[in-house]
Parts: C-alpha cells; sequence; structure tokens
C-alpha cells in the first residue's frame, strides 16, 4: 500500500491545535480538515453540568466526525493526496472516558468501535503538551463564551488522559510518527524559528 501523510494535531483544549494545522496546511500545500466545535449545540449545556449533557455532547461529536472523515478525508486519501487535520479520532476516546460514566460509557464505547473500525487513522501526530496555567491563559485569551465555565481540574486531567493516549498510540503502532511539541516553550506564532523546526521535522516524516 502506497504510504499517503495523514497528519493530525492533536492536544488539550486550548494547546493550539487549530492555529498550528492551519499554518502547516498552508505551508505545505495540504487540505485542512478543522473539528466541529462550536456547533455543537449541547457545549453550553455540558459546562454547565456535565452529568446530564456529557452522553448527547460526545455522541454529536462522534457522530460528526466520523462523517467528516468520510466526505473530507477518506476521498483525498484514496486518491493519494495528503491531509492535514486538527484533530485525530480518538480524542472521543479520551474525552468519553472521561465525562461518561457505566453503561453509557459502554454503549459509547461499542459505537466508536463501530463507526472508527475502518476509518483511516493519522499516520504522523504533532502531539501538543502545556501545562494548565498555560492552556487556561490561552483559553482565555480566545474569549469562547462556552469554555469560560471549564473546570480546571476537569483540564489538568485531560492533559493526564493526553499522555497515556498518545503513549498508547506509540505502543499500539509503531509506524505512527508521533512529534512531541513542548508548547510551555515553543510559541511557534510569534517565533518563526521555532515554527521552522517544527516544519523541518513534519517534512523529514513526510
Amino acid at each position: 500500500m502506497t504510504y499517503v501523510p495523514y497528519i493530525a494535531v492533536e492536544g488539550p483544549i486550548g494547546a493550539g491545535k487549530t492555529t498550528l494545522a492551519t499554518m502547516l496546511a498552508a505551508e505545505l500545500g495540504l487540505p485542512l480538515v478543522k473539528e466541529i466545535v462550536e456547533e455543537n449545540p449541547f457545549l453550553d449545556k455540558f459546562y454547565q453540568d456535565m452529568d446530564d449533557w456529557s452522553f448527547q455532547l460526545e455522541m454529536f461529536f462522534l457522530c460528526n466526525r466520523y462523517k467528516q472523515l468520510e466526505d473530507s478525508v477518506l476521498p483525498k486519501l484514496a486518491l493519494g493526496q495528503a491531509v492535514m487535520s486538527d484533530y485525530h479520532i480518538v480524542k472521543n476516546l479520551i474525552f468519553s472516558e472521561r465525562t461518561l460514566q457505566g453503561i453509557k460509557r459502554d454503549k459509547y464505547r461499542q459505537i466508536y468501535e463501530v463507526l472508527t473500525g475502518d476509518l483511516p487513522k493519522p499516520n504522523i501526530i504533532l502531539y501538543i503538551r502545556a501545562d494548565l496555567d498555560v492552556l487556561l491563559g490561552r483559553i482565555a485569551k480566545r474569549g469562547r463564551s462556552f469554555e469560560e465555565g471549564i473546570p480546571a481540574d476537569y483540564l489538568q486531567q485531560l492533559i493526564v488522559d493526553y499522555e497515556a493516549a498518545m503513549s498508547f498510540l506509540a505502543e499500539s503502532d509503531p509506524s505512527v510518527k508521533i512529534i512531541p511539541i513542548n508548547g510551555n516553550e515553543i510559541d511557534f506564532v510569534e517565533n518563526p524559528e521555532q515554527y521552522r523546526s517544527i516544519v523541518e521535522q513534519v517534512k523529514e516524516c513526510m
């Protein structure tokens, strides 16, 4: 099978995924697939009451991302065209494992496996790490109203969960190339040299 780069940028809320993915897509001349976030009608309700609205929130994200990957990523990869995305579908599991419990979590896992089992997975992942204070600062700076109520302990747990998920991906499939980015020290927006370094790492993996 011919190798076709499918690149995803991942990291916790506020890490700068979409910003970096947008910059890289323009730099490398790749189509960009952006996750649907603000269109989710359950976001405001979820951050106000996570227990009551978590299943609806996660199912909306899963179904929309499945449809997006089916319509926007599969056809391009089939034609041998590299793709850039600002998310990896595994993020659905990362979030749902934390927000869902009991029967709802079991049902969600089953649906996730059915929907994503035959979807292509990114073979290059840029993983942006960042500490809680950095993430909180960026979340406040971008000023999304529905993110104002994100609990700090929830965000801290996501940092831990992302570390575990990326370690699992690296161990379960050694062919996947994971490029770690220290979001505490690297400013790919304001520092051209640091951004160029990221670009060169991606090109080497392609």
